[in-house]
C-alpha cells in the first residue's frame, strides 16, 4: 500500500527540509525535498497526509523518525511492585498494551524494556513471549532484556549462558539487572564475560548502595576486565560523566545515556514534588550544576542518547516512595521546550539524533531498516509533530496507567500530533 506524507518540515540527524515521505509497504521508497509532488506520485497513494491540515499555525509540522528508547519499564508480566493495597484490590501499574500505546502516544517506535518484572524476565524464553505478545499488538517495536541473574537475585547467572553467539529464536539487544547490578563482583565479571560471548551490550544502572560515582568507576574496571560492551544507564552527576569521558580519551569504548528528568528538573523540583514521594526517583534528581553538566554532555558527545526510564507507579505505590517517573507521554514535549526553545544550544537536528539515529546504531541499528533516519529503505516508523503547540501536562489523560508525572500542572511545547509505525498510524492526537 502507499502511503504519501506531504508539506511537512522533515527532520533528523542529518536533514532539515521542506518535503514529502513516500511510503511503499512500510518502507520510505522515496523523500522528496521542496513543496510539491507531481501527479503521478499522488495519483496512485492510498493515503495521503497532508502536513497542512494537521499544523495549529502556519508553520508546517514536523516528521522525524519515530525515537528508540533504550531503557524502559513495562511492568509486565506481573503486579505492580511495592504496592500498598492487599492483594485482592490490586491491579497492575501497567500492562503491555498501555506500555505500547503509551510509548506510540510519546512518538516512540522502539522500546528496550527492562527485566524487573514478576516473574523477571531471565530466560530466552520468557523474553520472546513478551515479545510475541508486542509484535502482535503492532504498536510498536519491543525488545525485552534479559536479566544478569537468576530472578534477579544476585546469586546465580540467568538464562544467558543457554544464548547462543547467532541462530537463536530470541537475542535481545541488551543485558541488564536493572538497578541491582549485582554486588558480587566476580559473579558480575562472569556475567559481563557471558555478554562478552554473545556479543550483547549490558547496561549497568550504577545506584548500588546510592553512590554513582563510584559505581560507575566499578562497572567501567569490571568491563575492562571483561573486554564487554558496557552502556551506563541514566547518568546524572558531573563527576560520573567525567569518569565516562576519561575512559574514552583513554580508549575504553562505551556508551551512556540521560534522562528527560534529569536534564529538565532539579533536586528543587524534587522538595516541591515530595522527594520521598511524588518527586522521588533513582537516580535522584540533582543540582542545577549536574544538570548543565548534562547538557554539555549532550553537546559535546560524551552522553550518547536520551532514554524515558518510563516507570509507571500507582498513586498508592507512589505515596509509599515508590521511585520513578511515566516518561513516554512527555518526553519529547520536555525535551524540546527546555534544550531546543530554551536555549541550551541543541536543535532538533540533534534532537532528533540523541532520540532515535544514535540509539538504533547502540542497538546495532545503524545500517539497517531501524536506523532512525529519514532514507529510502528504513522502516517507517515515523512521527509528526506539532512544534508550535503548547498543552498543559494532565497526567489523567495518559494511555499509561502510570499517572506519576513530574511535569503535571506545566505547560509544555511540542505535541504529538501521530505516530506511524511501519507505515501504519498507529496513534492520533
Amino acid at each position: 500500500m502507499r502511503i504519501i506524507l506531504k508539506n511537512f518540515r522533515l527532520i533528523d540527524e542529518k536533514t532539515d527540509t521542506l518535503g514529502s515521505i513516500i511510503i511503499n509497504d512500510g518502507i520510505i521508497a522515496e523523500v522528496k525535498t521542496g513543496n510539491s509532488l507531481p501527479d503521478d506520485k499522488i495519483s496512485c497513494a492510498a493515503m495521503i497526509i497532508d502536513g497542512k491540515n494537521l499544523s495549529s499555525s502556519d508553520e508546517l509540522p514536523v516528521l522525524m523518525p519515530a525515537f528508540v528508547d533504550l531503557h524502559a519499564h513495562f511492568r509486565d508480566p506481573g503486579l505492580g511492585e511495592n504496592s500498598a493495597l492487599p492483594l485482592e484490590l490490586k491491579l497492575p501499574s501497567e500492562v503491555l498494551e498501555s506500555a505500547c500505546m503509551a510509548a506510540a502516544a510519546g512518538g516512540f517506535g522502539t522500546v528496550v524494556c527492562m527485566a524487573n518484572t514478576k516473574p523477571a524476565i531471565d530466560t530466552v524464553e520468557k523474553a520472546a513471549a513478551l515479545k510475541k505478545r508486542s509484535d502482535f499488538l503492532g504498536l510498536i517495536d519491543t525488545f525485552p532484556v534479559i536479566s544478569l541473574t537468576k530472578n534477579m537475585e544476585g546469586k546465580e547467572l540467568s538464562g544467558i549462558t543457554a544464548i547462543p553467539a547467532s541462530g537463536s529464536s530470541y537475542i535481545p539487544m541488551m543485558l541488564s539487572e536493572d538497578g541491582k547490578d549485582p554486588d558480587n563482583d566476580d559473579l558480575f565479571l562472569v556475567a559481563m564475560k557471558e555478554a562478552k560471548r554473545i556479543g550483547i551490550p549490558v547496561s549497568c544502572h550504577c545506584d548500588l548502595g546510592g553512590d554513582e560515582n563510584n559505581a560507575v568507576s566499578r562497572v567501567i574496571e569490571l568491563g575492562k576486565k571483561a573486554g564487554c560492551r558496557i552502556h551506563i544507564a541514566h547518568v546524572s552527576t558531573k563527576e560520573a560523566l567525567q569518569t565516562i569521558r576519561e575512559a574514552r580519551q583513554n580508549g575504553f569504548a562505551l556508551t551512556c545515556e540521560a534522562m528527560p528528568h534529569h536534564l529538565c528538573l532539579t533536586e528543587e523540583d524534587a522538595n516541591k514534588l515530595g522527594i520521598k514521594t511524588w518527586g522521588r526517583v533513582n537516580p535522584p534528581l540533582r543540582s542545577e550544576e549536574d544538570r548543565q553538566a548534562l547538557i554539555q554532555a549532550l553537546n559535546d558527545g560524551t552522553a550518547d542518547a536520551i532514554a524515558t526510564d518510563h516507570a509507571p507507579h500507582s498513586k498508592a505505590d507512589k505515596e509509599a516512595g515508590a521511585p520513578g517517573f511515566s516518561g513516554f507521554e512527555t518526553a519529547f514535549a520536555s525535551l524540546y521546550t527546555e534544550l531546543v526553545r530554551g536555549g541550551a544550544n541543541i536543535g532538533l537536528k540533534r534532537l532528533s539524533s540523541l532520540l532515535s539515529a544514535n540509539p538504533a546504531r547502540l542497538l546495532g541499528f545503524g545500517n539497517s531498516s531501524k536506523s532512525g533516519l529519514l532514507l529510502p529503505g528504513c522502516a517507517a516508523d515515523l512521527t509528526i509533530l506539532d512544534t508550535e503547540a503548547a498543552w498543559v501536562v494532565e497526567p489523567e489523560k495518559f494511555f499509561s496507567r502510570g499517572k506519576n508525572s513530574p511535569f503535571a500542572g506545566r505547560q509544555l511545547y511540542g505535541k504529538i500530533l501521530m505516530t506511524l509505525h511501519k507505515g501504519r498510524v498507529v496513534f492520533e492526537n
